[in-house]
């Protein structure tokens, strides 16, 4: 901290015999108090002809100094009670008066009472060079216009020496009073010590991070004991031999089914039961249009679940399914059998329809995007051709009613109608398009008797009847209806059917509440909705129509159905 230079101030200085020469005869001898005053004024103007001032500028160093002065130095700095630095001053000439005396550097520090702080005049006399609180830097030479004179207060008069001119103010002197007991209070709270104490801790906390390696244990260590069982041996001593380790069976959720025809044989009845034959009977009798059937049988043709079942439009004693196992099995009831069709090893199948009048050809959806055209003719493994017809995959496919060529398959954004004239393995290009879908489609349906539409379903919560009286490479939208579709995970999926018995209606479940199962024209005009609370409290994603009768028949996921009639 810069310190003010002063030139050493005597208690009284002499008079020369020119001043003293001057002032004598400028002063009248009959008042003496009129001498005294003009002496003194003779002084000031001695003193006035000798007098500069020098300020010393603080340094950068010095201030960036004070600006980081730890909080160590400053409680140091105002928690004593001394007087004045006993430190040994540092003694420095002047550079204007080379016969001037030696300044002292001389540091204060707060003390318990303002007397401490600021300096009397009678130690002015005796230290020329001193700090005023407020870090000025003030240099005054030894003939210095302030004249300090003492006053009547004596050494007791507070005097501000911040630019040399005037004595503190009563702000100043509270100012001082209050860092003295804010010093002396932060002294007593003794923080130091406790930020010492606080260093230590955290000294002794590193410690603990060390990473000390762990002891080996010793070969000597206790070994806990075991029973002789567990140890592999018999009483006697000697070891048993070693038990070869079985490998767990491999549980299959779904076992494939032997190849070939299976008996037609309820799992829930004995083989030998008359109810068994009793049930043949009765469904001969079926074929033959009897009225009668009662009673249930459970058959288990298939390893997976049945996703399409079809009777014979040639032979109604024919009820032909697929399963997701890889397998189209004909269940006959003449021969008590089901017959297996077609079977895949590696594809999955989604869906089949019949391409030939007589149900002799078959063509099946694959939910890897193939379709399959398979002759009934030739059972088996064999089919007569699997094409590729660029779909990402394939829920439905549906056969023209009227041109049986043709066939229409959904499960993709686009929707596509080809001819199976035209197929082969790769590279198949549709005859039509039906555009506007943007999300997956569930289904695609042509109408029942003349096939010149199409009602689609798709996840975008649209229904969309298309004109396919003109099979055109573009086929245009007729109506789009706004349709709740989004059933979820666990459900299956909507899927709107006509109705076989007329060319402009088709049914699709709904998820509206009370539970319901609605009927559309295909204008988009909703006709009717079929509902009932106190029984129908599910969805009915699956749905079907009575080929001649007026007869609704809804299904839920969990397998209960749901039956509307005149």
């Amino acid at each position: 901290m810069p310190l003010a230079e002063a030139g050493t101030l005597g208690a009284e200085e002499p008079l020369s015999p020119l001043a003293r020469q001057r002032t004598q005869e400028q002063t009248p001898k009959d008042n003496p108090s009129m001498s005294y005053v003009s002496e003194k004024a003779e002084r000031r103007a001695v003193f006035g002809k000798q007098v500069k001032v020098l300020l010393t500028p603080l340094s950068m160093e010095e201030e960036k100094r004070n600006k980081r002065l730890p909080q160590k130095r400053l409680l140091e700095k105002f928690s004593s009670t001394e007087g004045p630095s006993e430190r040994e001053p540092k003694v420095k000439k002047s550079h204007d008066d080379p016969t001037s005396q030696q300044i002292r550097d001389v540091s204060y520090k707060a003390s318990s009472s303002p007397q401490g702080v600021i300096p009397s005049m009678s130690s002015l006399h005796h230290k020329s060079r001193m700090v005023s609180p407020t870090n000025a830097s003030v240099t005054v030479d030894h003939d210095s216009e302030n004249n300090w004179d003492t006053d009547s207060e004596g050494s007791n008069s507070d005097v501000s020496y911040v630019d040399g001119s005037s004595q503190l103010s009563a702000y100043e002197r509270k100012r001082l009073k209050n860092i003295t007991e804010n010093a002396n209070f932060f002294a007593s709270l003794k923080l130091l010590e406790s930020a010492a104490r606080l260093r230590k801790m955290a000294t002794k906390g590193q410690s603990h991070g060390i990473k000390r390696a762990k002891p080996k244990k010793t070969e000597a260590e206790t070994v806990r004991r075991r029973s002789m069982r567990l140890q592999r041996v018999d009483p006697s001593g000697v070891p048993l031999p070693e038990i070869p380790a079985q490998p767990e069976p491999v549980i299959d959720e779904y076992p494939q089914l032997p190849p070939g025809p299976l008996p037609m044989v309820p799992t829930n009845q004995n083989k030998s039961s008359e109810l068994t034959d009793g049930f043949l009977d009765t469904w001969t009798k079926i074929s033959q249009n009897s009225k009668s059937e009662d009673g249930v049988y459970v058959f288990i043709p298939h390893s997976q679940p049945v996703s399409c079942m079809y009777f014979s439009p040639f032979n109604p004693v024919h009820l032909l399914s697929l399963s997701h196992d890889g397998t189209v099995r004909c269940g006959d009831v003449t021969r008590a059998i089901f017959e297996e069709v077609y079977r895949s090893e590696e594809k999955r199948f989604s869906s089949f329809d019949f391409l030939a009048n007589n149900a002799s050809t078959l063509v099946v959806g694959q939910w890897d995007g193939d379709v399959a055209i398979v002759d009934r003719r030739t059972p088996g493994t064999s089919s007569e051709l699997t094409a590729n017809i660029n779909s990402k995959t394939t829920r439905t496919v549906h056969v023209h009613p009227v041109n049986r060529q043709y066939f229409i398959a959904a499960g993709a954004v686009n929707v596509c109608i080809f001819d199976t004239r035209y197929l082969k393995p790769n590279e198949n290009k549709p005859i039509s398009f039906l555009s506007g879908h943007t999300k997956s489609v569930a289904s695609a349906y042509f109408s029942p008797i003349t096939g010149n539409r199409v009602v689609t379903t798709c996840a975008d919560d649209m229904l969309r009847v298309y004109d396919t009286s003109s099979l055109s490479s573009t086929v245009p939208v007729l109506t789009a209806v706004r349709h709740n579709n989004n059933t979820g995970r666990w459900l299956t999926r909507f899927r709107a059917i006509w109705d076989p018995k007329q060319e402009d209606c088709f049914v699709v479940g709904s998820m509206a509440r009370p539970r319901q199962i609605e009927i559309f024209q295909d204008t988009g005009e909703q006709l009717h909705s079929f509902y009932n609370v106190d029984y129908l409290g599910s969805v009915c994603s699956i749905n079907a129509v009575h080929p001649t009768k007026n007869i609704l028949v809804g299904g839920n996921s969990s397998g209960r159905l749901h039956v509307f009639k005149d």
